[in-house]
């Protein structure tokens, strides 16, 4: 992949509480990083100057936005400590090679529950319900998604590549072919 790549989209992406209760349907604004800052001043300053703290921010804020009132929602508004996983697919486009990639995106949440908005009934719209997470923990995560399985030894794909198509599909991963550790043969590829 080429260095100018146009980060284009998030294409789709699930929330997951202690990495394996997926959470429905949800949208999430995820916290700003704003520095922690200290005013600076006096002689040979021009009045005032936040400086910012190395390494230090500000109280950070996780918000999930549900549709309706749901079951998730109201469990992550229990005053215990919650773990968010919100893994997702990322578009990019390679104008070098005039293709799509598409990368992994995770990020690891983790915090206390500050605030649950039940929202508003009201007939035939949304409810407007949402959670905030008071975010003391955070991990983001962008990596390279690997689009096929690769096996060595016998054994059934359900759609094994062969020829030059598992040729090109090793070339554009980029590794030239894996191969197995002990008998140094070219592993398959599905």
């Amino acid at each position: 992949m080429s260095n100018n790549v146009v980060p284009e989209k998030l294409i789709n992406f699930r929330a997951y509480n202690d990495g394996n209760d997926l959470l429905g349907v949800t949208d999430v604004q995820l916290p700003s990083l704003d520095a922690m800052t200290e005013t600076v001043k006096g002689a040979g300053i021009a009045g005032e100057v936040d400086s910012p703290v190395l390494g230090h921010f500000g109280s950070m804020e996780t918000v999930l936005n549900w549709r309706t009132i749901s079951k998730p929602g109201m469990n992550l508004a229990s005053q215990k400590g919650v773990s968010l996983d919100l893994r997702g697919a990322q578009q990019f486009y390679d104008p070098e090679k005039s293709e799509y990639v598409v990368k992994a995106v995770k990020c690891v949440i983790r915090g206390v529950p500050k605030k649950t908005e039940l929202g508003k009934l009201d007939v035939g719209t949304t409810t407007g319900s949402s959670n905030t997470i008071e975010t003391n923990y955070i991990k983001v995560i962008i990596a390279v998604v690997k689009a096929y399985s690769s096996a060595v030894g016998a054994g059934e794909f359900v759609s094994e590549i062969f020829g030059e198509e598992a040729v090109e599909l090793r070339r554009r991963a980029g590794v030239g072919g894996e191969f197995f550790a002990t008998t140094g043969r070219l592993m398959r590829i599905e």
